[in-house]
């Protein structure tokens, strides 16, 4: 168990394209500092395993943050200035019931009366899934395009508790 490297010390790197492998540039980052934009941040490489969504501002402990490794690797997310657009679905391959969001919701389950989602498009934006309401729990990056099953979103179940926007304008 190395000392952690905290509050931005010791060696760092610039990021501001997609990042696949931060394990060449840095042993160990468990602090982060988002100058401008939104990343996804992994606790692989090649943007696998447990992410972790940041915007603008500083993350001096990303343990203390719930993201229980250091990161591997990181993912810029483009930014977006028009509508964002989601469709959701409680069954796979876009059956069952659907709900179209436009906006944040801190409670999926209210909207789509299922505690899971099992298939989505999203047509406008980038959104962060959360498994637990209120922006809480695992996430995951859906960036536009077709999810037939919750695999293809790189999770082990279709427990979604919240879906966010990801912008840095709240």
């Amino acid at each position: 168990k190395g000392k952690r490297n905290l509050n931005f010390q010791g060696r760092s790197v610039e990021c501001s394209s997609d990042r696949p492998d931060l394990q060449s540039h840095l042993s160990r980052c468990n602090s982060v500092r988002v100058e401008s934009g939104c990343f996804i941040l992994y606790e692989r490489p090649n943007f696998q395993g447990q992410q972790f969504f940041v915007k603008r501002g500083d993350y001096p402990d990303m343990q203390s943050e719930g993201f229980s490794t250091s990161i591997k690797s990181c993912r810029m997310i483009p930014s977006h200035r028009g509508t964002y657009r989601i469709k959701i679905y409680d069954k796979e391959d876009h059956r069952g019931n659907m709900v179209e969001l436009t906006e944040d919701a801190p409670q999926v389950m209210d909207q789509l009366r299922s505690p899971e989602m099992l298939s989505c498009s999203v047509l406008d934006g980038h959104w962060i899934l959360y498994e637990l309401p209120n922006y809480r729990g695992r996430q995951y990056l859906l960036r536009p395009g077709e999810y037939r099953r919750f695999s293809e979103w790189g999770a082990m179940s279709g427990r979604v508790g919240s879906l966010r926007r990801a912008t840095d304008l709240y």
